[in-house]
């Protein structure tokens, strides 16, 4: 088992006991390529939801530029509902695991298909 398969079954296994949620592999493992290097790194590799700049981030090159969604009030709502089903005191968002709950929230699937 390759390092991304690894990091793959680990977001899985956040979404089924952290977030309640069970997860879609296919789509999993699509969103977690789509991340691509940033998986790999510690900090990158993580959402750090105390920080108004990376929501940008979010936001803008995920939300906006991969899953081509117009900018409003919902998107940032949609984020902050995702780190909360995460648990704002779990110290590891994993980015991967985030973006995976911001496709499914946005029905967004078919970006990855």
């Amino acid at each position: 088992m390759g390092k991304r398969d690894e990091l793959i079954a680990k977001y899985a296994d956040d979404l089924k006991n952290k977030c309640g949620m069970d997860p879609d592999m296919d789509l999993l493992t699509k969103v977690t390529i789509g991340c691509g290097p940033a998986i790999y790194d510690a900090d990158a590799s993580t959402v750090a939801a105390t920080q108004s700049g990376e929501i940008e981030t979010v936001k803008n090159n995920f939300l906006i530029k991969k899953l081509g969604l117009s900018d409003g009030p919902e998107l940032i709502e949609a984020i902050n509902k995702a780190l909360e089903t995460y648990g704002m005191s779990e110290r590891n968002k994993y980015r991967a695991v985030v973006y995976y709950m911001l496709t499914k929230h946005f029905g967004k699937e078919s970006v990855y298909s």
